[in-house]
């Protein structure tokens, strides 16, 4: 694995504007992947995973108007700013996306084959003939039976992992060194679920590109990611390989989250942790750390100032936390 990040985001502030609300999603993250790893964003529901990593690809929904600061660079091209067309040439040879939905993502109205030969086209510069071929590869890689059949079906006559699979190989199509994984498994069973995520490790083998892992599914962390980023109302709460983030949660909200996971191994009596309250209005944020109203472990300061990421380790992969009250009361050394 190389050293030199593939792609990496600096400072990154994101505001959504609407007609009558605009919205701080992203609030100066920064993060990076190099090429043969594996970072899972980690989250709930609105914490700014996804706008923070298709924002600067332009691939947020129309309607919403999108003012991003920062930077986001791949090796020697800053996508901020970048014009619509070379982005959209870029998007395509370097960074292939895995939607959430691929019933939506897929055209309903051309047949799966056909869809992933002009990708094919587009960014090979191959034959008719030779897209044709090139497809009916990609869906026998991914693990669809009878790829020569399935070339010739629509989306809605597939189910919905062979749709997933049919996605992944459109994501492919282009041979990214880039690829983004947006809650790649939601509402596939564990089982489907397993051969999707084997895939993905199995493609990034082979290819050696960067996975950037956008989940809710701490399962799923554990599993594929080799470091973890979560994210809490737009801001960075813990940073730092899988192992230590996993094993060593200091964030409050990172333990919150580790521990709302249902332990099956437990009695069945004993109940699921839930972090009390709701995240905050991004429409009108307070000052101070984002996570005060919920944490039980908040101080007069905590509502006052914005928490700086610390490290608390230097073997490796350095280990960040946004939470200098934990790091206090329970004297973790801060280096650097």
């Amino acid at each position: 694995m190389s050293d030199e990040p593939i792609y990496s985001i600096e400072n990154m502030v994101i505001d959504l504007y609407a007609t009558t609300v605009s919205v701080r999603a992203v609030d100066g993250v920064s993060f990076n992947v190099r090429p043969g790893e594996t970072v899972a964003v980690v989250g709930e529901s609105g914490s700014g995973k996804t706008v923070m990593t298709l924002g600067p690809l332009g691939l947020l929904p129309e309607g919403v108007t999108v003012d991003i600061k920062g930077s986001a660079r791949s090796e020697a091209s800053e996508l901020v700013g970048m014009e619509s067309r070379r982005l959209s040439d870029l998007r395509g040879r370097y960074f292939g996306v895995i939607f959430q939905d691929p019933m939506s993502a897929l055209n309903p109205m051309l047949k799966i084959g056909p869809q992933l030969a002009r990708q094919a086209r587009r960014f090979a510069n191959l034959s008719h003939a030779d897209a044709r071929k090139e497809a009916v590869s990609l869906l026998a890689r991914t693990g669809i039976p009878d790829p020569e059949d399935r070339y010739d079906r629509y989306p809605h006559e597939m189910s919905g992992g062979m749709l997933q699979r049919a996605m992944i190989a459109l994501a492919l199509a282009s041979r990214p060194r880039v690829l983004i994984a947006d809650e790649p498994t939601t509402a596939l069973d564990a089982t489907v679920q397993a051969q999707i995520l084997e895939l993905i490790r199995e493609i990034q083998r082979e290819e050696g590109i960067a996975v950037v892992l956008i989940t809710h599914d701490i399962g799923v962390v554990a599993s594929v990611a080799d470091r973890v980023m979560v994210l809490y109302a737009g801001q960075v709460a813990e940073e730092g390989t899988a192992m230590d983030v996993l094993t060593r949660p200091t964030h409050p909200y990172t333990r919150g989250l580790l521990a709302s996971v249902p332990d099956f191994r437990a009695d069945e009596r004993a109940a699921t942790k839930e972090i009390p309250g709701l995240p905050p209005n991004q429409i009108r944020l307070e000052p101070g750390c984002r996570f005060a109203a919920r944490c039980e472990l908040v101080e007069p300061e905590c509502h006052v100032h914005r928490p700086p990421l610390q490290t608390i380790s230097t073997g490796g992969t350095p280990h960040k936390v946004g939470c200098p009250v934990v790091l206090r009361r329970e004297g973790i050394a801060v280096h650097g």
